[in-house]
Parts: structure tokens; C-alpha cells; sequence
């Protein structure tokens, strides 16, 4: 694709949207440039992946086509305000930021501008992510296009009202961590019944993988349960343990949790 784009804050998120596009050859590193506060952090990305790495976030506004800010939503506005009069209705802008509206948005930059907003998740960076995705609809057929086509190479893409952000930001953005915990978990019950720890991590993962893939090939998980649970059995005995303990309840509560949080937010930046 020849496109050129830009990354301003080079955290987490936006590595692993580097990394996809890199490894997974969709862009040429010459094509991807990204801008950092701290100057280590740069060093890094451009020795790790081969981009273009700048001290200021208005050299990788003039070298892009699309812009993705992957900056923490307290920053945002300070950004925005940073490169409005910088940026042209014919780039795109990609925000990643948890809470902040595409009204908010426009409201600093300019409301001919088009704007995307994405809620992504860690995951991308092995190519396996989720992404929603809604914009200002000032984008153009081609423009919408090339910009999913990008979000594509690494994840799913799924069209979400912006009112349901904060949930998508609960279930998609948070709950990876989530199921870390519940593999951590798994593997460390693994030790406890004897097993070594590289093989119980093993074990928990490749289970993890494969019930993942038979969800998604259209079965609901349910069933599936009631498919592998027997009368009397081994897997009966440590449902009920887990029913027992709440385990349902408190994963619907990690998500009301983090939900309510994302929601906290979107209400500090209307109030700004």
C-alpha cells in the first residue's frame, strides 16, 4: 500500500500497530513514522522495527497520509491543539483514545476534518485484535476503505455507534488482561497438581486457543460446555467449584468495573 503513516506517541499500542504492519510486510518501515516524549522510547522503535522516529509530533503530522494519536486521553487535547493548524482536511486522523468523542475532536481541530475513532486492543500486535471503528463520516469511500484495509491486517474490524465505546472499551480493550489473570491461574493450578510450569502454561494456552476456535465456528459456548461436562464427572466438579466461588459473577463485575471507569472518563473530558 502506498500510504504513509504516522504514529504520535509510541507506547504500547502504537508498537503493536507498528509491529503488525511491519512484520506482517503491509508497509515498508519508510513508510511509518512516529513521534515520543521520551527519546529512549524512539531509539527503540527505530532500531526494533526501522522507522522514522522524531523529537516532535509536527514532523510526523507534514510525512502523513494517516495519522493514528496513541496518546492517553488526559494528553489529548494538549495534542490536538499542538497540530491543528498543521493539518490538512485531506489527512486522516486516527484517535485511539480511550473516552474522547469525535465531537471533542472536531471542536479543536476543526470540524472539516476527517476523523476516525478505534478502540483496539493489545492483541493486534500478534495480528489477532479486535478493533471498533466509527468516524466523522467525512471521509471518502477510498479514504474509509484504506484506513479498515489497515486496521484489517491485524484485527477484526467492527463497526460500533460511538454511544457503546465505553462497553467496547470494557470487553475488548480491558479483558485481555483479564484472560491473562485466567491463564496465569490455570497455569499456576497446574503446578499445584504436579505439573512443570513451562508444561502447565502450555497446556492452559493451547486450551485457551482451541475453545476460542471452536466458539468462533458458530457454536455457542454454552453447548460447547454441556459437550464436554459428563454425569459425575471431572469437569461437573470444577464448574461447580467455580460457580461456587462466583467465578461468572466476578468477570461480569470486571467488566461493569472497567465499563464504569471508561465512563468516568468520557464525562472528565465533556466537562473540559
Amino acid at each position: 500500500m502506498n500510504l504513509r503513516v504516522g504514529f504520535i506517541g509510541g507506547g504500547n499500542m502504537a508498537e503493536a500497530f507498528i509491529s503488525a504492519f511491519v512484520n506482517g510486510e503491509f508497509l515498508l518501515p519508510a513508510q511509518i513514522s512516529v513521534s515520543d516524549v521520551l527519546r529512549e522510547r524512539l531509539d527503540y522503535l527505530r532500531e526494533e522495527y526501522g522507522v522514522k522516529a522524531y523529537s516532535t509530533n509536527l514532523q510526523v503530522v507534514a510525512e502523513s497520509d494517516v495519522i493514528f494519536l496513541a496518546v492517553k486521553p488526559q494528553v489529548m487535547t494538549a495534542v490536538l491543539e499542538e497540530i491543528a493548524d498543521t493539518l490538512s482536511p485531506s489527512q486522516v486522523v486516527v484517535s485511539m483514545a480511550a473516552g474522547y468523542p469525535l465531537r471533542k475532536i472536531e471542536e479543536v481541530i476543526g470540524d472539516d476534518k476527517k476523523v476516525v475513532r478505534i478502540m483496539p486492543n493489545i492483541l493486534v500486535k500478534v495480528r489477532k485484535g479486535i478493533v471498533a471503528y466509527c468516524d466523522n463520516r467525512r471521509l471518502l469511500d477510498e479514504e474509509r476503505r484504506y484506513v479498515r484495509e489497515l486496521l484489517s491486517t491485524c484485527s477484526e474490524v467492527v463497526d460500533v455507534d460511538e454511544k457503546l465505546f465505553d462497553a467496547v472499551t470494557a470487553l475488548a480493550g480491558s479483558s485481555p488482561a483479564f484472560v491473562f489473570l485466567i491463564l496465569e491461574a490455570l497455569s499456576d493450578g497446574g503446578v499445584k497438581l504436579g505439573l512443570p510450569r513451562d508444561v502447565a502454561l502450555k497446556l492452559a494456552t493451547q486450551v485457551l486457543i482451541g475453545s476460542a476456535e471452536m466458539v468462533k465456528s458458530g457454536e455457542h459456548p454454552e453447548v460447547l460446555k454441556d459437550k464436554v461436562t459428563s454425569p459425575a464427572g471431572t469437569t461437573i466438579a470444577g464448574l461447580s467449584a467455580l460457580e461456587e466461588n462466583r467465578t461468572r459473577f466476578a468477570l461480569i463485575k470486571a467488566l461493569e468495573e472497567a465499563y464504569r471507569r471508561s465512563k468516568e472518563i468520557t464525562e472528565i473530558i465533556e466537562e473540559m
